[in-house]
């Protein structure tokens, strides 16, 4: 499948349920393949997964509600949390400062790096979701329920939260994309 495919069969999907068309095994693989796969500002790797699976999916979308004490509707949550799991994305401050201090000269880059390629990594698990039939969505609820995480996942206190992915068996189609204007946002000079 050609790149441009793959990317546009990437879309938001909302309507997920805990029937995927995959193995959860096969799901697993491909989170960890990807990670590797995906480049890092001076070769940093500083991107962190974590996936919650069953239990802990259920457990991490009620601490979410609750982090937001209501201010966040239950059915948007409970939305969420049909979904088979969350790929629940972090970059390691630690390994951000080390390269800070090894190399000075680059040092307000390396937090702006470690974003970057946390976004290569979201883009990348997430059109490789589709690709193998499992529908996503890219969440920011963070940094409300950073502390929530932490505690639930055992989460060393580096890690900064970035994201959190819903991911599962699609249960609806997203409305056709509109076509627009890419000149608006795209120029080519020569």
């Amino acid at each position: 499948m050609a790149i441009t495919d793959a990317l546009g069969m990437r879309r938001s999907y909302y309507q997920l349920n805990r029937e995927l068309p995959v193995s959860v095994g096969e799901v697993k693989k491909l989170i960890e393949e990807v990670t590797e796969l995906v480049p890092d500002a001076f070769n940093m790797k500083s991107a962190r997964v974590v996936t919650a699976l069953g239990s802990k999916q259920d457990e991490l979308w009620d601490g979410v509600y609750d982090a937001f004490e209501g201010k966040v509707a239950r059915e948007k949550i409970d939305g969420f949390k049909a979904a088979a799991g969350t790929i629940l994305y972090f970059y390691d401050e630690a390994v951000v400062k080390e390269k800070q201090e090894q190399f000075p000269l680059y040092a307000a880059n390396f937090p702006v790096w470690a974003n970057q390629a946390n976004g290569m990594l979201q883009i990348n698990v997430w059109t490789a979701l589709r690709e193998i039939g499992v529908g996503a969505n890219l969440q920011h609820y963070n940094p409300v329920i950073d502390d929530t995480v932490r505690k639930m996942f055992d989460i060393p206190e580096n890690w900064k939260l970035i994201a959190q992915m819903p991911f599962g068996g699609i249960a609806a189609e997203p409305e056709p994309k509109e076509k627009e204007d890419i000149s608006n946002r795209v120029k080519f000079c020569e």
